[in-house]
């Protein structure tokens, strides 16, 4: 440990290489665009992920560019899910990030971007972050001052490249995963959809997605519902992957108890997307729907029926709310729908479920590596073990 030094974060960053994000009143919501430069949000910190919501124009992304990202940069979520982070890579489009994220720029003489980046994912660096935050409804991160106060120990370029080096590896391996989970799905998808929907026989029965599903009312304590089985809107990725993140169990009251094979969709702002076929039992909260088929040949069918991007457009119109819609149960379970007939559901489901199986098994490869990269994590990043 003798050749690391400690810094404070602020010397570790450009000169102009800290930057929050815009006033509300420099980026109105009237300026947002359907396409264009994308606008980073918080919820690509917290997620990782580059779905883009809004967009604008090239001449405000000029007046804008001191907000504008670069390659490297590290973004951090600034309220409510404090201190998420990701990196700028190579290939993220160009863009402005939004007054919910903080964008952090190093000075890579002293350190490289992905040794910081790893060091806030840290046990150490997420607290620092979370414990200087403030805000008694809704969390803030903390002042410049505060953040840029923030002690971390540095070792040499050497031995932060060697360290990076092993981490990365790690993600690298994540990311593959990921990337093939996303690759079956969209497979599935498309296989659903020219079946299903480009192919659709006109003998084939016309119905509605209540026809096909119900939803779930059974309910279960939540006390019963062990950590990271118990699914908010929160904790749905805002993605048509079905990705969840681990989340703990608030306290006492009643959850929809959910199963293997059953739908969960996010009942809130349904433009999100937020839908998941359930690989485990758990709760939900009232603010995610649970649909269950009423035939297990539905099951895959149903998935793929509620993943459609015109499903969505269907929910949103019936959804209630301005500020945040909600969509309503009786207007989904109108969707219209073509039924096809059993032989036709059993292949399908026979393909789908191979491709599911697979994504489930490759998830849980994914949970071991992140288990091994967060318990290498802090040891790494405080020298406890050397490389």
């Amino acid at each position: 440990m003798s050749e690391w030094k400690e810094y404070k974060l602020g010397e570790i960053l450009q000169s102009k290489g800290y930057i929050r994000g815009p006033f509300g009143s420099a980026l109105k919501r009237d300026e947002l665009l359907d396409d264009g430069i994308p606008v980073y949000e918080q919820q690509h910190a917290i997620y990782n992920k580059r779905v883009f919501r809004f967009f604008i124009n090239e001449a405000k992304y000029e007046e804008m560019k001191r907000f504008a990202v670069q390659t490297d940069d590290i973004i951090i979520s600034c309220s409510g899910t404090v201190g998420e982070v990701s990196i700028i890579k190579e290939d993220d489009p160009k863009g402005i990030i939004s007054q919910a994220l903080l964008l952090l720029r190093v000075n890579t003489a002293l350190i490289l971007p992905k040794f910081l980046l790893f060091f806030l994912k840290s046990k150490y660096g997420h607290n620092a972050i979370i414990s200087c935050s403030s805000g008694s409804v809704q969390i803030n991160i903390a002042k410049r001052d505060v953040v840029e106060n923030i002690p971390i120990l540095l070792p040499s370029k050497a031995e932060q490249n060697r360290i990076v080096s092993i981490l990365d590896s790690i993600d690298d391996k994540i990311d593959l995963l990921h990337r093939e989970n996303a690759t079956l799905e969209q497979m599935a998808e498309t296989l659903f959809r020219q079946w299903f929907v480009e192919e659709a026989k006109e003998e084939w029965e016309e119905g509605k997605l209540g026809d096909i599903c119900n939803y779930v009312t059974e309910k279960i304590d939540i006390g019963n519902v062990e950590t990271g089985d118990y699914i908010s809107t929160e904790n749905m990725c805002s993605n048509k992957q079905g990705v969840v993140q681990a989340s703990s169990v608030p306290g006492n009251g009643k959850a929809t108890k959910f199963r293997i094979d059953d739908v969960l969709l996010s009942n809130i702002r349904p433009y999100f997307k937020k839908i998941w076929l359930v690989d485990r039992e758990g709760g939900c909260s009232a603010d995610v729907l649970c649909i269950r088929s009423k035939n297990e040949l539905f099951a895959f069918f149903s998935y793929y029926t509620i993943r459609q991007d015109e499903f969505f457009d269907y929910v949103m119109l019936g959804s209630k709310g301005c500020k945040m819609p909600r969509g309503d149960k009786s207007h989904i379970m109108n969707w219209p729908i073509i039924i096809p007939p059993k032989d036709e559901l059993s292949k399908f489901n026979e393909i789908a479920k191979q491709g599911i199986t697979k994504i489930r098994n490759n998830q849980k490869q994914i949970q071991t590596l992140i288990q091994t990269r967060d318990g290498l994590l802090p040891r790494l990043m405080s020298g406890e073990v050397k490389v």
